[in-house]
């Protein structure tokens, strides 16, 4: 079933649903890419694992994790030489293990040279805050010191968005697509919720431009295949941090939504 908004469903945001839809999502702009790129091309869809510890909660105060505990009625004698090991009293504290989060990506390569061409990337939350946005900005910086063509699709309104040295229009989604032999300049496409996804260019090497991909029918059918619709909490407003107006909007198409089901 196809979603109840015209363009991004604002109720993915943020949602246990999330990680699914950004792999799914991923796995049909791929399609969408081969269907339209050039024989000599190939899209295929790689992955990251991010380690997610610490540096992403609150700095904590770490005391010993070892104490020896003195019963004082007991009287202290000195310790033979031939008394066996003291066992110590243990101090059970939480251990902080580190999460895994695999996140997928997109590389274009050309035939025969099997050269990188072009990376697509489609931002998830842990790469707008804290360490995860450390770690993303550092392999983005990365591409951009390449001959590659950089493409990055933020269907997220929460979090920090990608730094540029002028201020972005103010908008809810964006498309950034910095062309390799263009640095430092990128475009910027924008878009509000209430409107479809936009048809995004993907530049290929010269002589052979850029193919166009629509991201609304790519969005529409990951959306319907998943069956997010079933998971998605319409009976509240949406999380995302949108305007109150849109929210405002959103909760009534959502609500007529339900009604319709």
């Amino acid at each position: 079933m196809p979603s109840p908004f015209p363009g991004m469903d604002p109720y993915l945001e943020p949602s246990a649903c999330w990680p699914d839809f950004h792999a799914t999502f991923i796995n049909y702009l791929r399609n969408s890419l081969n269907d339209r790129l050039p024989d000599s091309y190939d899209a295929r869809i790689e992955e990251r694992v991010v380690i997610l510890d610490s540096f992403d909660r609150p700095s904590q105060l770490f005391e010993t994790d070892v104490a020896v505990v003195e019963d004082r009625e007991t009287p202290v004698t000195a310790p033979s030489r031939s008394s066996a090991s003291v066992l110590l009293e243990p101090v059970t504290l939480p251990l902080i293990i580190p999460q895994r989060e695999r996140q997928h990506f997109i590389e274009i390569y050309d035939y025969p040279e099997q050269s990188l061409v072009a990376v697509v990337e489609v931002l998830s939350p842990t790469n707008k805050q804290s360490r995860g946005r450390e770690d993303y900005l550092t392999k983005r910086d990365a591409y951009l010191h390449q001959d590659v063509h950089l493409i990055e699709l933020d269907l997220l309104v929460g979090g920090l968005r990608l730094p540029v040295a002028e201020p972005l229009p103010a908008n809810d989604y964006y498309a950034f697509v910095a062309h390799a032999d263009r640095r430092p300049y990128c475009d910027v496409y924008h878009w509000g919720v209430r409107q479809p996804l936009p048809a995004v260019p993907v530049p290929l090497k010269a002589p052979d431009g850029e193919v166009i991909v629509e991201l609304q029918p790519v969005f529409t059918e990951a959306f319907a295949r998943g069956r997010y619709e079933r998971r998605l909490r319409y009976q509240k407003p949406p999380r995302s941090q949108l305007s109150r107006a849109d929210r405002e909007w959103a909760g009534q198409l959502a609500a007529a939504f339900r009604q319709e089901r």
